[in-house]
C-alpha cells in the first residue's frame, strides 16, 4: 500500500513539474513574440519616418526645380517676346529670331535669345531631342526656299552647339515657304521678316511636357 502511495507521489510531482516546465515554455515563447513585434514596429515606424523625409525632400526639389522653370519662361516670355506652346510631351518655343532676306546667317541682335534658349534647355530639357524649323518668306521657288530654311536651322543648330547644347539632341528641318506668318510679304514688305524665322520643338521625355504646363499655368 505504501509503494502505491509512493508512486502516486511520484506521477503527481512529474505532472506538477511538467505543466511548470510548459507553462514556462509557452511564456518564455510569448516575451519572445513579443520582443519580436517590438522590433519590427520599431522599424516600421523608423521606416515610414525615413520614407516620408524621403518624400519632403523630393518634394521640396521639385518644387525648387518648378518655381526655376517658371522664372526662366516667364525670361523667354517677357524678356524676348517667346510664344511657347506645352503639351504633354511636346514644348513649342516660337522665339523672336528672324533672318535677312536671302540670307542664312544668324543675326547679332537674335543672339541673346538664342542664348537663353540654349541655358533653358540644358537646364530644364536634358535628354530631349529638339526640333530646329527653318521657314522662308514667299519669293522665290519651293525648291529654292526649302534649301534656304533648312540654312537657316543648321546656322541656329550650329551656334547652339556653340553655346554648350549636345549637337546629337538637335534635329533640322526646313519647311520652306509654308506655314507663313505674313501671308504674301516678301523682301523688305512690312512683316516679311516674320516669316523669316525659326522655331524650336521640344520633344521631352514623360512627364516634362506636364512640368512645363504647370510652371506656365503659374505665368500671367
Amino acid at each position: 500500500m505504501r509503494k502505491i502511495q509512493y508512486a502516486a507521489m511520484a506521477v503527481l510531482a512529474a505532472s506538477t513539474l511538467s505543466a511548470c516546465a510548459t507553462k514556462g515554455f509557452v511564456r518564455k515563447g510569448l516575451e519572445e513574440q513579443r520582443v519580436a513585434l517590438d522590433t519590427e514596429r520599431g522599424q516600421r515606424m523608423a521606416g515610414d519616418d525615413s520614407l516620408g523625409r524621403k518624400v519632403d525632400t523630393e518634394v521640396g526639389a521639385l518644387r525648387t526645380d518648378l518655381n526655376a522653370l517658371r522664372s526662366d519662361l516667364t525670361t523667354l516670355k517677357n524678356d524676348f517676346g517667346a510664344r511657347i506652346t506645352a503639351m504633354e510631351n511636346q514644348v513649342k518655343f516660337a522665339m523672336p529670331v528672324h533672318f535677312g532676306f536671302d540670307d542664312a546667317a544668324v543675326r547679332q541682335q537674335d543672339q541673346e535669345a538664342l542664348e537663353r534658349f540654349a541655358q533653358v534647355a540644358q537646364t530644364h530639357y536634358k535628354g530631349a531631342t529638339i526640333t530646329i524649323e527653318g521657314f522662308a518668306d514667299p519669293a522665290g521657288s519651293a525648291a529654292y526656299n526649302l534649301r534656304l530654311s533648312r540654312e537657316r536651322a543648321d546656322a541656329v543648330r550650329d551656334f547652339l552647339v556653340s553655346k554648350g547644347l549636345d549637337g546629337a539632341s538637335l534635329r533640322t528641318v526646313g519647311y520652306g515657304k509654308t506655314r507663313l506668318v505674313k501671308p504674301g510679304a516678301t523682301g523688305g514688305d512690312e512683316g516679311a521678316e516674320l516669316n523669316r524665322r525659326v522655331t524650336f520643338v521640344v520633344e521631352t521625355p514623360a512627364g516634362m511636357g506636364t512640368t512645363t504646363v504647370a510652371a506656365m499655368s503659374g505665368n500671367n
